[in-house]
């Protein structure tokens, strides 16, 4: 068994979001999460990328951005090269790269064909979040979508994405085969075993595919995890976030936050039922 978590072809891997002013998201997100946030860029060389620990562990960054904030989604690769040139043949695009980030990896931009943007991490040094579903760290992420169909034949073909679905209440969950596998035989053993009464293949589960509400545009979503919604929440609000809703159900609650540049991420507090 390895110590460190690693990311087969496919699966979600890091977050990171781009900022006006890194510094003041660098000051919102370490009182909110606890986080410890230095600069990984050497110091001769231009810009800068705020690696954010929590408890010694790897779990998301901050860089600069002139755009619009947002937080954004990498999904792991062998090859960033291979699987960005198959990325326009399937109906989507390369905005950016691919290009070496430094000895960490190397990295791709790209949108799907309904316009929602994510990247592509093919790992070096870093290999991804190393701390996760944890209070403070990212649960998962969630595509948003106008079209499920086109999206799963997307990234279907591009990552080998298969879907289950869980009802209306709890939606449709992405799954890569086998990582569950990968998960028991690397950092968490115990997985198969305590998602016993959960439906099979849960442990292959990497994120949500949820449709669009009106008006809405197709993107990527970032969760986090909270010890409680409730006092998170009043924390973001008296660091300048705004909580714009506080949806909750059976198991979880949860909160939509705008960060005080505009980035929106979601809290979410596990709150399963007695008889779970």
């Amino acid at each position: 068994m390895t110590d460190q978590r690693t990311y087969p072809h496919g699966v979600t891997c890091w977050i990171d979001t781009e900022q006006p002013d890194p510094a003041e998201a660098a000051r919102f997100y370490a009182g909110l999460f606890g986080w410890t946030l230095t600069d990984v860029v050497p110091p001769d060389a231009p810009g800068s990328y705020l690696l954010a620990t929590l408890d010694g562990q790897d779990v998301a960054a901050i860089g600069p951005g002139a755009g619009t904030p947002t937080w954004n989604t990498y999904v792991a690769v062998d090859d960033a090269d291979a699987t960005s040139a198959r990325v326009p043949g399937l109906g989507g695009a390369v905005t950016a790269g691919p290009e070496d980030a430094g000895p960490g990896g190397r990295a791709a931009s790209c949108i799907d064909p309904a316009g929602a943007a994510f990247r592509l991490w093919q790992p070096r040094r870093r290999l991804g979040a190393q701390l996760t579903n944890a209070p403070g760290a990212w649960n998962f992420s969630d595509l948003h979508t106008p079209d499920r169909e086109g999206a799963l034949a997307f990234y279907g073909a591009l990552f080998g994405w298969v879907t289950m679905d869980l009802g209306q209440d709890a939606g449709t969950m992405i799954q890569v085969p086998g990582y569950g596998d990968h998960l028991a035989a690397t950092v968490d053993p115990g997985i198969h075993e305590r998602q016993a009464s959960a439906p099979p293949g849960f442990a292959d589960v990497i994120g949500g595919l949820v449709g669009l509400e009106s008006g809405e545009s197709a993107r990527w979503t970032v969760t986090f995890t909270v010890a409680d919604r409730d006092d998170s929440a009043a924390t973001a609000e008296r660091l300048g976030a705004t909580v714009l809703t506080r949806p909750d159900d059976e198991w979880t609650r949860n909160a939509l936050v705008r960060d005080p540049q505009g980035a929106e991420f979601t809290i979410s507090q596990f709150t399963p039922p007695e008889a779970w």
